[in-house]
């Protein structure tokens, strides 16, 4: 950090991003060397062939060759280990040291050429000669395409841009011209990231929806890292920091202090009810996901079990909207449900942007009309979620016909963006049914003003597991993140490589924490020999929005105000630790009532992604509310497990 500037463009790797890339190719360059040597002293009697001396001159160049790039290589090496993310001065001889391994690449192209021609033209040698020439051939060959591969990888279409900026800094730049530069390169970032974003997603249609969730999905990327310099080691590197500083800062915290007194009756009764309830309606919020989540749940006996479905037509027996359509679904939502045919009104797996799938059954035994809205399970449902947009929700009802069954409440789950659809879903109908009740499984936090979100308080559930990310991912919460990242990588006195083999040394066994230091010894900032770009130059001149001197929260571009998830958030938190890579059937939870501050922030640990999983949570829910029906006849001491925030 910042990005290498070569050939008057930047690109995405940092000059101290080359220490594993350079020992991999040492070590492959070193063995190759070492055969090829051993092969030219134990074969060179040989070599008295006809073509034995064009091949015996063709070992010693290489040889030669060889030991040139492995002392260019090694140097590189031991030049990108010194220094630190921030300081790149010691490494101010980078830049040439490329220049010389690139043009290296050179004589390495023209002599693969030469002894492929050679063996091309059928040169009669020693056997075991002719084979080592071959497998040197090749692995030059390979080694090149390497190289041209990883070139493209680290081609940064925007480099052109920025390289003139990064070395000079915005400084020279007034107000005006700076905002105009920015403004430049958000407008060129979002081309580039909308051009990206319609490559990966070619198979999906082009109808308006998907227009505009290209374009809103792209400007979202391009807001957030078009004022960084960031390259993916770097942020590797900081988010591999933020998580040893902040299980620090949990293993240092004070013991929580005890509740010195019962939590109220009311408050126990409606949690262990509202938990009870959770675990039900999550059935629901699982079968709209249809077979491929039942069978990954059960992958040794799902598809025994819906296999006589997947090729039977029920429309012919059952009256079903929808069910023309459902092929291997239907028998995975009987299976996960455990309800009957007869109790399904609609099912749709109509899959587009901002179109999710969904299915409406009869709950005979809670009595409920229940509608369950499908999560992320393809590109237009990544599309959708990645869609920051906001607007003014019209709550007033103008459903003509909005009656239900009158024994019937209406009931509306889902799970991660079927738990926001739901949410919103649920708002909307609250006027036209007054006792509708919501239940939004692992939901996403940037979805409600503040207003809706106290407003949906009174009828809706959220449920949220350990550090799963979807809950406590905003925008806002996008810019706090970043701000940490940089300012941690700005504190830390190590190099990248230190960083990041301590980092996975810790995600994978653990450790102290207290191990890598993120603090600058002596704290003196001002001999860095290159001012951090990110932090100190585009995040401070060219985004008065943002400021990295205030310890305070980032606030939201204006565009993209702060929002809040929905309802009331039972949060279930693992009790000690199961380890890193035990299975989530041995963890144990605990159940508390949290306020939706508890979510503010991104929180990094390996299990910020499979929290979300809804096979984890609904196994977590069983877990929860099994050992509270187990402590139901402990003494008052047993409800320790209950937490009133």
């Amino acid at each position: 950090m910042p990005g290498m500037v070569l050939f008057g463009r930047r690109w995405a790797f940092a000059s101290d991003d080359l220490v594993f890339p350079g020992l991999f190719e040492l070590f492959l360059r070193v063995l190759w060397w070492i055969g090829i040597l051993a092969l030219y002293l134990m074969h060179r009697g040989k070599l008295d062939c006809a073509g034995g001396v064009l091949l015996s001159s063709y070992l010693i160049v290489l040889m030669v060759l060889l030991a040139v790039v492995i002392c260019t290589v090694s140097a590189i090496v031991h030049v990108s280990m010194k220094g630190t993310i921030c300081n790149p001065g010691p490494r101010k001889s980078m830049s040439k040291l490329l220049y010389i391994r690139l043009a290296l690449f050179l004589p390495e192209m023209v002599w693969a050429s030469l002894g492929a021609a050679w063996i091309a033209s059928g040169v009669q040698c020693d056997k075991t000669v002719v084979n080592g020439i071959i497998a040197t051939v090749i692995v030059s060959w390979i080694i090149i395409a390497s190289t041209v591969v990883t070139i493209f990888i680290v081609f940064d279409p925007l480099g052109g841009k920025i390289a003139p900026h990064s070395s000079a800094g915005p400084n020279h730049l007034d107000g005006h011209e700076s905002s105009q530069l920015l403004n430049g390169l958000k407008t060129a970032a979002a081309s580039v990231w909308e051009a990206r974003i319609k490559f990966l997603c070619c198979c999906i249609g082009k109808d308006d929806h998907t227009r505009v969730a290209f374009s809103s999905t792209a400007e979202l990327f391009s807001t957030y890292f078009s004022d960084t310099d960031l390259v993916p080691s770097d942020i590797a590197a900081g988010l591999a920091l933020l998580h040893q500083q902040q299980d620090n800062i949990r293993n240092n915290q004070e013991p929580h202090e005890v509740i010195s007194h019962s939590p109220e009756p009311s408050q126990e009764a409606d949690l262990d009810a509202e938990l009870e309830n959770c675990r039900h309606y999550m059935h629901f919020a699982a079968a709209a996901y249809g077979w491929p989540l039942y069978i990954y749940r059960n992958q040794f006996t799902g598809l025994w079990k819906i296999g006589g479905d997947c090729c039977r037509n029920r429309t012919t027996e059952y009256d079903l909207v929808g069910g023309d359509r459902l092929s291997c679904h239907f028998g995975s939502i009987l299976q996960t449900t455990g309800l009957q045919y007869r109790d399904f009104i609609h099912i749709s797996f109509h899959d587009k942007v901002y179109e999710l799938p969904f299915l409406v059954a009869l709950d005979h035994r809670k009595e409920a009309i229940v509608v369950a809205v499908r999560g992320t399970m393809s590109l237009q449902d990544i599309l959708t979620d990645l869609s920051a947009e906001n607007e003014t929700l019209n709550l007033e009802c103008e459903v003509q016909d909005c009656s239900a069954h009158k024994e019937y409440r209406l009931v509306i789950v889902g799970h991660s963006l079927g738990a926001g659809a739901a949410a919103l879903l649920a708002i909307m109908l609250r006027q036209s049914h007054p006792q509708v009740r919501c239940y939004a499984f692992s939901p996403p936090r940037g979805l409600l003003s503040k207003s809706l979100y106290e407003y949906s308080k009174s009828f809706i559930v959220s449920v949220v597991l350990g550090d799963d990310v979807i809950p406590r991912l905003s925008v806002t919460n996008l810019e706090d993140l970043k701000r940490r990242l940089l300012r941690v990588i700005a504190h830390c006195n190590k190099p990248k490589y230190k960083i990041l083999l301590h980092g996975c040394w810790y995600e994978l066994f653990g450790g102290d924490p207290d191990n890598l230091p993120t603090e600058l010894d002596g704290g003196d900032r001002g001999d860095l020999t290159q001012p951090l770009l990110a932090e100190q130059s585009l995040l401070t001149h060219w985004s008065p929005a943002y400021s990295c001197s205030s310890d305070s929260p980032l606030e939201s571009p204006t565009k993209y105000p702060p929002l809040y998830p929905p309802g009331r958030i039972i949060h279930l938190e693992e009790e000690g630790t199961s380890g890193r890579f035990c299975c989530c059937s041995a963890a144990h939870y605990r159940a508390k009532w949290s306020h939706e501050s508890e979510f503010s922030r991104i929180l990094i640990g390996p299990k910020m992604l499979t929290d979300h999983m809804p096979d984890i949570l609904m196994r977590a829910l069983d877990s929860v509310v099994s050992d509270r029906a187990a402590c139901i006849s402990c003494p008052a001491g047993g409800g320790a497990n209950v937490d009133v925030v």
